[in-house]
């Protein structure tokens, strides 16, 4: 009897058990749903750094290329 009652303080209550059975319900039904969809903005790009290590800022950086800058009009 006290190896019964010993391992029941260990268990967590059934109301706790339940709250965390929803909760991971919930997470695997709107992973799903999400999947489903698809991406919200397709077009839209990341933002200053590349999964791949290139120098691609990606649009998020400020541009340095500042065209012809010293007065010359290419005559």
């Amino acid at each position: 009897m006290a190896a019964v009652a010993a391992l029941r303080k260990l268990v967590p209550p059934p109301a706790l058990c339940g709250f965390l059975l929803l909760l991971a319900l919930m997470f695997v039904a709107s992973y799903a749903a999400g999947a489903a969809v698809g991406p919200v903005a397709p077009g839209m790009h990341e933002t200053g750094t590349s999964r791949d290590g290139g120098g691609d800022s990606g649009g998020g950086g400020m541009d340095m290329d500042m065209g012809d800058t010293h007065g010359s009009d290419g005559r």
